[in-house]
């Protein structure tokens, strides 16, 4: 595979950020530099490229995932037409010896080094778009305030449970609690809007919210997940990536661990897709019967639940990839035994 000619690692700050080009690990750097992460940042961080004889279209940028820090930056960059690779932090880190010094010039001479080892395993990262981007927005803002109505819910019921009650408090926390309710639900009335007004995404978050247990949160989340049902579609990577996929841990005779999940991705759609399994194994004939059949084995409760989870993700995959809803009474037939017929 042809190499680029110049690979560029960016440490994101709140503030600044950092740069490192390399042209090979092994030969001097050819120029570090810090630059501040705003538009007139941006452009002096072009002009410097430019400087340093980089051309866009036989050079790598590399940096981590910081999620707001570098957002500007990358459509910055995607605007441009540069080559950008937004790869996981730890996915980076995990990839060097955890000794030497430790500050931003060193983490993007890293970063610069991980795009050139690893070009192959790349992922050039192109902007959601602005219909998702304002879909993945009101999703966020609609996750940070549940986890506020929990908490207003709570500090709620502790006040109400005090022998010395006050009123004026459990007015105000009640106050905010059904707030809260109303914002939540303006902020599903609006990803339902905005996910109506693409033809494409409407109809299939509406085959979506066919399955068992899934619904328009789920699908929605989803949606942004795979970038507009267009990534990320396969089973067994959408599954590791989600963290519900089991992974063994034994070697030879002596190490042995039951097989688990990685537990980390995107914990919302993790969550999510938990709370579907545990619809289903309380509402749906087909996962009740499973669920009471793994029980009576003397499986745990909590691998039950995974299992669910992992085949309502399985059939969201081939209902994404077959462009078809959920069909009920379906029953796969092994095409082998088709020809014996």
């Amino acid at each position: 595979m042809e190499r680029f000619n110049h690979y560029v690692g960016i440490d994101i700050g709140a503030a600044n950020f950092t740069c490192t080009i390399l042209t090979r690990p092994d030969l001097p750097l050819v120029a570090r530099e810090e630059f501040g992460n705003n538009t007139e940042g941006f452009a002096a961080f072009e002009q410097w490229l430019r400087k340093h004889g980089v051309d866009k279209a036989h050079a790598m940028v590399c940096m981590e995932a910081t999620g707001v820090y570098g957002e500007a930056l990358c459509y910055s960059l995607a605007s441009q037409n540069f080559q950008l690779a937004v790869e996981p932090p730890l996915k980076v880190k995990r990839a060097f010896y955890p000794t030497g010094h430790k500050n931003d010039r060193v983490d993007s001479k890293q970063i610069a080094e991980y795009a050139y080892r690893f070009q192959d395993q790349l992922y050039l990262w192109k902007p959601k778009g602005q219909h998702l981007e304002h879909i993945a927005t009101l999703l966020a803002t609609r996750e940070q305030l549940v986890a506020q109505q929990t908490a207003t819910k709570n500090a709620l019921t502790a006040l109400k449970k005090k022998a010395v009650k006050n009123e004026v408090a459990q007015k105000i926390y009640q106050e905010n609690v059904d707030t809260l309710a109303k914002q939540i639900k303006q902020l599903e009335q609006e990803v339902q809007k905005l996910v109506d007004q693409d033809q494409h995404f409407k109809i299939l978050v509406t085959w979506l919210d066919t399955a068992p247990g899934i619904g328009m949160l789920f699908a929605a989340n989803l949606l942004v997940l795979t970038e507009g049902f267009t990534k990320h579609l396969e089973y067994e990577p959408l599954a590791a990536m989600i963290g519900i996929c089991p992974y063994q841990h034994q070697s030879g005779s002596s190490v042995w661990k039951p097989d688990r999940s990685a537990g980390f991705g995107p914990s919302r759609l993790r969550k999510l897709v938990h709370l579907a399994a545990r619809s289903v194994k309380t509402h749906n004939a087909t996962f009740i019967k499973y669920y009471a059949r793994k029980e009576a084995e003397g499986k745990p409760s909590r691998l039950i639940l995974n299992n669910i989870a992992n085949k309502l993700l399985r059939i969201i995959c081939a209902m994404l990839r077959e462009q078809k809803p959920y069909i009920k009474n379906y029953v796969s037939v092994n095409p082998r035994l088709l020809k014996k017929a």
